[in-house]
């Protein structure tokens, strides 16, 4: 039996590490780079941080254990995930996936639809992204633009509106009598944190291209999402499937808040794992590896 002596231990250990701290590393904030070490508000800002990873690490942990009970149990999960644009949501997102297996765990995120798409029964394009047993989808953004972006930037007419909140709460009791769960998670920003998001978007060249004309015009149109936001809460909170409203001006509280509520609404336990083995490799006297033409590597720029 192969045993992994220190060496390789700590070269796992590190390489674990290396893992951690490259996603500490993209949390770091421009600003804390030039404050000194010493500055009170960095010693703060460096203990909030340490505590923010320390419960994603927690709660992630606990997304592979919900992952593994999915599978074991064939249970159907859907969340949306639906808010302002820079509310967030994909921020939670990508922490809920970032340690799950992608055939298990999928993102849905659907472009505008099509000319074939848009004389379909409207729900049609979002139902082919449901789950089979023992899956988990998440809708950034959802059939509910329609109560969103479609009904504020003029894509669809009041009595489509109309329709859709007479039939939502139908389409949304047919998914839960089928077997699926579904959650659904409002993220809520203020006025003055979009604003800050959206300048924030502008002068960063690395996050530029989030910011579509649809999203600078949804800020001169707060109002209106407003009061669409408003109508469709009202509307569609149906005990089968109610809306749960995030607060998410803090984005790392919000994070860790959803994803602790998420865990909280369903019923998992932890499934035992048979012990894996490293097996020992085979090894054969004649084996030779054949020398790789060196033109073919990538040159050591690093």
């Amino acid at each position: 039996m192969f045993a992994p002596n220190d060496d390789l231990m700590r070269r796992v250990s590190e390489d674990l590490m290396d893992g951690y701290d490259e996603e500490l590393e993209m949390e770091i904030e421009d600003r804390d780079l030039d404050e000194p070490l010493d500055s009170a508000e960095a010693a703060q800002r460096r203990e909030a941080r340490r505590v923010y990873f320390r419960e994603l690490f927690r709660l992630q942990a606990e997304l592979v254990k919900l992952q593994d009970w999915v599978v074991n149990t064939g249970h159907k999960l859907v969340v949306v995930f639906e808010g302002r644009d820079a509310a967030g949501k994909g921020g939670v997102i990508k922490r809920i996936t970032q340690r799950l297996n992608p055939r298990v765990c999928r993102v849905v995120a659907l472009p505008a639809p099509n000319d074939r798409e848009r004389t379909q029964w409207y729900f049609q394009r979002y139902v082919t992204h449901l789950p089979a047993g023992g899956e988990i989808v998440l809708f950034d953004r959802s059939w509910y633009n329609r109560a969103g972006v479609e009904r504020v930037m003029g894509f669809c007419d009041d009595d489509q509106v109309e329709a859709f909140f007479r039939t939502v709460p139908e389409f949304e009791k047919m998914l839960v009598n089928s077997g699926i769960q579904l959650v659904k998670y409002w993220f809520s920003i203020s006025d003055e944190e979009q604003e800050a998001r959206f300048l924030g978007r502008i002068h960063d060249p690395l996050k530029q291209w989030k910011l579509s004309p649809m999203d600078l015009e949804s800020r001169r149109r707060w109002e209106l999402y407003t009061k669409a936001k408003e109508e469709m809460l009202a509307r569609t909170n149906i005990p089968e499937s109610p809306w749960w409203v995030v607060p998410a001006d803090d984005k790392k509280t919000a994070r860790l808040n959803c994803i602790h509520h998420l865990l909280s609404l369903i019923p998992y336990h932890e499934v035992e794992r048979p012990a894996i083995v490293l097996p020992d490799r085979i090894r054969h006297e004649g084996y030779r590896r054949h020398q790789v033409p060196g033109e073919i590597y990538v040159p050591p720029v690093y």
